[in-house]
């Protein structure tokens, strides 16, 4: 894949992964998939959805996800 997006669980990351780093996971795929760098403007609103939906599928994956070893996740709220 994509040598440029790192992992984002533990114990690669010690801490919870940011949004931003999330976000720059999905655009780095995103990118990758498409083939552009940067979308033309009339492909410029389908490739931020992608980066979106995919940014939102990692956030959902990373929280559920269980680490053997890890300290245990709080619960958000």
């Amino acid at each position: 894949m994509c040598r440029s997006i790192k992992t984002l669980r533990p114990p690669a990351l010690p801490e919870e992964a940011t949004r931003e780093e999330i976000r720059a996971a999905a655009l780095q795929y995103v990118r990758k998939v498409s083939g552009f760098r940067a979308p033309a403007a009339h492909n410029r609103e389908v490739f931020d959805q992608a980066v979106d939906t995919i940014a939102e599928a990692t956030a959902q994956l990373l929280g559920g996800l269980e680490v053997r070893g890890a300290p245990a996740r709080r619960a958000a709220g």
